[in-house]
């Protein structure tokens, strides 16, 4: 049986995303034709998205995505947070370090969830909503390997954020629109080889819990 849909619905949705994908916006004329959408239909869906804020058009006419996307997102954030904390808990348990949940905002990695361990006299305190570029710290170019297919399971950095302290990540995969990372920082050394496929399992139990 057919799963049943709301038309409607789904064509705002595809609007939406075709948005997303076009940082330089697209008119109404272009929309209908990348949609394959009458073009009457693309205006009304477009006015009506643009009533809540979701799509907003610039001075040329063409149609971008909106602010209220924002608001949106903001609150996927506790959700994401939530479902990672037990896992991230169990990783710095486990591994004595500082353990994380990163997620790409632009071109800046940002620490969305942190748990330190709590039996280990010292470790690294990694703030929630730290932010570095991307190509800096294993958080970031963990996230940066996810966007390719075959790339290596791990990302590993010493001293590029803190002096004398050393990061490695996996990146979460699989779960679409999201670039984020797991990941593990402490004062020294890591062995990668011992604590590399440890962090990639967990971000696969972060994508699992997500993809539930």
């Amino acid at each position: 049986m057919a799963t049943e849909t709301a038309q409607t619905l789904d064509r705002g949705l595809r609007v939406l995303a075709v948005l997303a994908a076009t940082p330089g916006g697209l008119t109404v004329t272009e929309i209908s034709a990348r949609l394959e959408i009458n073009r009457t239909v693309v205006y009304r869906l477009v006015s009506t998205l643009e009533q809540h804020a979701l799509t907003r058009r610039d001075g040329r006419g063409r149609v971008h995505v909106g602010l209220g996307v924002l608001h949106l997102a903001s609150g996927v954030q506790p959700v994401l947070r939530d479902l990672a904390i037990p896992i991230l808990r169990s990783l710095a348990e486990d591994v004595g370090c500082t353990a994380h949940l990163t997620v790409s905002d632009g071109d800046e990695a940002m620490a969305l969830a942190v748990v330190e361990p709590s039996w280990t006299d010292f470790h690294v305190a990694y703030r929630v909503g730290s932010r570095h570029p991307l190509h800096k710290g294993a958080a970031g170019k963990a996230i940066l390997l996810g966007a390719e297919p075959d790339s290596a399971p791990y990302a590993t950095s010493t001293g590029e954020l803190q002096a004398g302290a050393s990061g490695l990540a996996a990146p979460v995969r699989g779960v679409e629109g999201l670039e984020a990372s797991v990941g593990i920082v402490t004062l020294g050394d890591l062995d990668a080889d011992a604590l590399g496929a440890r962090v990639a399992a967990a971000a696969d139990e972060v994508a699992h819990a997500l993809s539930r």
